[in-house]
């Protein structure tokens, strides 16, 4: 992570778009719940999923690679740690990534580092709503 938290709320009041990286169909799941909280407080939200889905009406793409490049700057992810190093160089390849954002209990040292050497901003292993919370 090479963003401190200090800078979590400018770094979130400069995006009005994130786009959620496995934006779950499931309510009770915090890859939807945390993405309809942030809608809610003014940032628009879009999602990739793999399988269609309209639950709480959310623009979903199948993939990353669909989501328009002026969409992809801020990037908040919903994937097991494990899997991170596979967004990662998905997210390099299709470029135009500022901000990846690793939900909470989801980190990947060499990932972030490989991220963080592209000059993209890191924040790992935080909640949206918790880090929302917190600074406004």
């Amino acid at each position: 992570m090479n963003v401190p938290d200090s800078e979590f709320k400018s770094l979130l009041q400069s995006y009005k778009t994130i786009t959620v990286y496995g934006l779950s169909n499931d309510p009770s799941k915090p890859s939807h719940y945390v993405p309809a909280f942030i809608r809610e407080k003014g940032w628009n939200v879009i999602g990739t999923y793999p399988k269609e889905h309209s639950v709480g009406d959310f623009q979903i793409y199948k993939s990353l690679k669909e989501v328009p490049i002026e969409s992809r700057k801020f990037i908040d992810v919903f994937r097991s740690s494990d899997k991170i190093p596979e967004v990662v160089d998905e997210i390099l390849s299709l470029g135009g990534t500022e901000v990846l954002w690793l939900q909470l209990g989801i980190s990947h040292p060499e990932a972030e580092k490989k991220a963080e050497a592209n000059g993209i901003k890191v924040v790992s292993n935080r909640c949206l709503i918790i880090e929302y919370n917190n600074n406004y």
